[in-house]
């Protein structure tokens, strides 16, 4: 009978803990933890009355909703949300649509001054916005463009960065597919439209998410190119409202905390794609 092997194997090597890991994490938990908490704060005044403005309490005695009604129903904010709104949406759109178009016409066609207008276009990243605010303004005043909505949106219509984005992806189509393309009768537009940007989703997806939290969150152009209040956005809004609310702090976090919650959405909701798109944009760098 053949004998039976009682040896035990060795126990498994239990992982250690490494000292590294716990300061990193304990690093980011604090750093996270002073992030948040100005906004815990805003939120959590916004729900108080005036009355417990001073209670440091996080979670009220007595939270009320009555802030959110009075600012939504008795002041502007609604057309100032509509405003910001559709600004946002336009440009986003119109950088999408402008962006990937220029920036596949210099990845796949080659033409003489091709280069120089790709550097020309990366050039002006280099220039300071504020430089640019004279000449957007005499641009407008001379248009007649401002206090209006196309005022507002025409220097965001392109940007350099967009089309550097999508020019580096558009590189990386194979042009086999373009030529099929071609062979098989398509014209260059819809050729764009139905083979090249398909393909380049990701960063489509990154460029629009840039594109409308900064147009959402701008604010000093808006203030500049607008002088009536109907054409005030969110942020520019916010501003006027708390200077006429000075003395009621429950009031202004209200304001503050409606024009925080499209941008909290749009992070929890696209989390993923933000960070990808920010991973993406160095790699094709």
């Amino acid at each position: 009978m053949a004998a039976i092997d009682t040896t035990l194997s060795p126990p498994l090597p239990m992982s250690r803990i490494k000292p590294g890991r716990i300061v990193m994490w304990t690093v980011l938990f604090i750093g996270g933890l002073l992030m948040i908490t100005p906004i815990l704060f805003m939120f959590s005044t916004s729900l108080k009355t005036s009355s417990q403005i001073y209670d440091l309490r996080l979670i009220p005695q007595s939270p009320t909703l009555a802030n959110y009604i009075e600012v939504l129903t008795e002041g502007q904010f609604p057309r100032w949300f509509l405003n910001s709104s559709f600004v946002a949406i336009c440009v986003t759109a119109s950088n999408i649509f402008f962006d990937s178009l220029v920036g596949y016409t210099l990845a796949k066609f080659r033409f003489r001054g091709r280069q120089f207008v790709f550097i020309a276009i990366l050039s002006t990243l280099m220039i300071p916005t504020e430089m640019l605010v004279i000449p957007w303004y005499l641009m407008s005043a001379n248009f007649g463009w401002l206090d209006s909505y196309w005022g507002i949106m025409f220097p965001g219509m392109m940007t350099a960065f967009g089309t550097f984005l999508m020019k580096q992806f558009f590189e990386t189509v194979p042009d086999d597919f373009i030529e099929a393309a071609r062979m098989d009768g398509l014209n260059e537009f819809t050729i764009w439209w139905k083979i090249a940007m398909p393909l380049v989703t990701p960063a489509l997806s990154a460029l629009a998410i840039f594109t409308f939290l900064g147009n959402w969150t701008a604010f000093f152009w808006p203030l500049i190119s607008t002088t009536s209040k109907e054409l005030y956005t969110l942020p520019v809004g916010l501003t006027s409202f708390a200077v006429e609310q000075a003395i009621q702090w429950e009031m202004i976090m209200t304001g503050a905390a409606i024009a925080t919650i499209p941008t909290l959405v749009v992070f929890l909701v696209l989390q993923r794609y933000i960070v990808r798109g920010v991973m993406l944009a160095g790699l094709k760098g």
